[in-house]
């Protein structure tokens, strides 16, 4: 399989919202249906067009995506028929060299994702009781 790494573009979008979509589900069952409608809006609107995002691709068919702002870890999705590949942890290693990363905020509620940073050395460093648009999911806070 060859993979590679491009900058998105709001061409990208929809096929984004699917894999995030997909994973969404696939992980964050503890989501409320009416908050997973409200970040399906949110995300192309408010967060898509302020962020560089970059896609991984298995054939030039875009499987993942991830954006890093300010060494934060923003969002790292990869869509559920492609997990347990490799890509998150290709485009993880992608984004660390390209940016400033050493931060990521993962939901309390997503173990898989707290073991997934745990693996790249990431420890706990604080919570939150509410997420960034002030929902009531905690929010563990994790650094290098």
């Amino acid at each position: 399989m060859s993979h590679s790494i491009r900058l998105a573009t709001s061409e990208d979008y929809p096929r984004i919202m699917e894999i995030w979509e997909s994973a969404v589900k696939a992980t964050h069952d503890f989501l409320a249906e009416e908050d997973f409608n409200y970040f399906k809006e949110a995300i192309p609107r408010d967060y898509l067009p302020n962020l560089e995002v970059y896609l991984i691709t298995e054939n030039e068919n875009p499987k993942g995506f991830a954006s890093v702002a300010e060494g934060n870890l923003e969002m790292l999705f990869i869509h559920n028929d492609a997990r347990g590949k490799g890509l998150g942890k290709e485009l993880y290693h992608f984004m660390k060299e390209k940016t400033n990363l050493t931060k990521v905020d993962v939901n309390e509620q997503n173990l898989q994702a707290i073991g997934f940073y745990e693996k790249f050395g990431f420890k706990q460093i604080g919570r939150s009781e509410k997420d960034g648009s002030g929902k009531d999911y905690p929010i563990i806070h994790m650094s290098l």
